[in-house]
């Protein structure tokens, strides 16, 4: 496209000089000044006729009668009349204009001169300003054509190319949501096309690459939740075979299995901390769910027994099972871990939710940190040389807020209390 406008460009104005050269040669070779032969005879029939009146003026300027300009010297060359102030007024002067000199006769005498003149000069400068004039508007013609082929580079080349590589500089610092903007029928459409489906693919590709990390994350969430309740279960029949058997030998198989189980919690926790930066992406999909299932919920985590009473009303809440089973089973083990005492739980309805409200006996957390210990790695001071990543009540706060309810914690005056608002169906 760009070398079809250079050619049509060059072409036009080609053609224009050509034509404008073909106008000024021919112009200049159809100029031939009329010589008035006839004319300027009978005017000097006329003059000699009024020589004695016309001889009694001195350098008067009247009218000419005829289709040219002329002045009337005697034969001493005193201007006697003259038609135009342009006109020469001495013999020297109208030679070196190319006039023509013709005497004046009267009385059978040569009593002066008539000299016609030459319109040649002032034609060829009205031809010369003309032509001046042509050739001005043709530069000014070029000028402006120049400016506007510019123009249009600039807008349907250079700016169009600005873009492409303004568009290439965003897809390379990450941004793939910005299209590139840009008619199809510029100069750069196609190629404007096959970029913006570059960047649509990588754009598709950029997701399936985070859903698939994402999925990844999850199952390693989900697996080691999975696998720490039965290991928890594992622990808590250790511990009891071990009160209750009066064999040393067991005893020390017991502990050995014991340890083990310790062993496969700590690196489930390891690998559980590994997926925890990005843990915000699990999927929540909360439904209907039967407080009977949470009651259900509440018994299974509780391995070693230590929930004293579960008062749970009948009611319908709007709950993800599974991640429920997640914020009850921390809570739980949170309670295990740091009170190590015995739990009640109990229920209330309040404004439009259910609550349902875990509490220990553990002397609790200092005042000023129940702010904390719901924030990601962050744990109170009562957690001091014992395993954990403190991330347990951040996780179950977040899960609780995706099924659109709260968690809570506080003193309870004995101990430390966790609240769930759940909301009511």
């Amino acid at each position: 496209m760009k070398g079809r406008f250079a050619a049509i460009y060059v072409t036009f104005f080609t053609l224009m000089s050509v034509l404008m050269c073909v106008f000024i040669l021919r112009s200049g070779s159809a100029e031939v000044v009329p010589q008035y032969t006839t004319e300027i005879n009978r005017l000097l029939i006329s003059i000699g006729e009024d020589w004695d009146e016309l001889s009694a003026g001195s350098g008067t300027l009247g009218e000419s009668g005829e289709e040219f300009d002329y002045a009337v010297i005697d034969s001493e060359s005193r201007l006697l009349y003259y038609t135009s102030e342009g006109v020469s007024t001495t013999v020297s002067a109208a030679t070196s204009h190319y006039d023509i000199i013709r005497d004046i006769e009267s009385g059978g005498e040569v009593v002066g001169k008539l000299i016609v003149h030459n319109p040649y000069a002032e034609r060829k400068r009205a031809d010369d300003c003309r032509n001046a004039a042509m050739i001005g508007g043709m530069a000014a013609l070029m000028l402006v054509v120049s400016g506007a082929y510019f123009l249009f580079l600039r807008k349907r080349v250079v700016e169009p190319f600005g873009r492409l590589k303004g568009f290439a500089e965003r897809v390379a610092a990450g941004d793939l949501d910005t299209p590139l903007e840009m008619d199809r029928g510029n100069i750069f459409g196609a190629f404007t096309e096959s970029f913006d489906i570059m960047r649509e693919e990588l754009k598709a590709s950029r997701r399936r690459e985070e859903a698939a990390v994402k999925s990844r994350k999850e199952l390693i969430a989900e697996l080691s939740h999975d696998i720490r309740t039965p290991v928890s279960s594992i622990k808590a029949m250790t511990d009891y075979l071990t009160l209750v058997s009066e064999d040393e030998a067991q005893r020390e198989t017991l502990s050995a299995i014991n340890g083990k189980a310790d062993q496969i919690d700590k690196l489930v926790s390891n690998m559980f901390h590994a997926a925890l930066e990005e843990l915000e992406q699990l999927e929540v999909d909360p439904d209907e769910l039967s407080s009977r299932e949470l009651e259900r919920i509440i018994a299974e985590s509780d391995p070693l027994k230590k929930l004293a009473k579960a008062d749970i009303r009948d009611c319908v809440i709007f709950a993800d099972r599974l991640r429920l089973e997640q914020v009850v089973g921390n809570i739980i083990a949170n309670s295990y871990k740091y009170a190590d005492t015995e739990i009640t739980a109990s229920s209330r309805f309040e404004d439009g939710f259910f609550v349902v409200e875990f509490a220990d006996r553990g002397g609790g957390v200092p005042d000023d940190e129940l702010d904390v210990i719901t924030k990601k790695f962050r744990r109170g001071s009562n957690a001091a040389g014992k395993d954990g990543s403190g991330i347990g009540l951040y996780i179950s706060k977040y899960l609780m807020e995706q099924m659109g309810g709260e968690l809570a914690c506080f003193n309870n005056g004995e101990g430390f209390t966790v609240a769930l608002r759940l909301k009511l169906v």
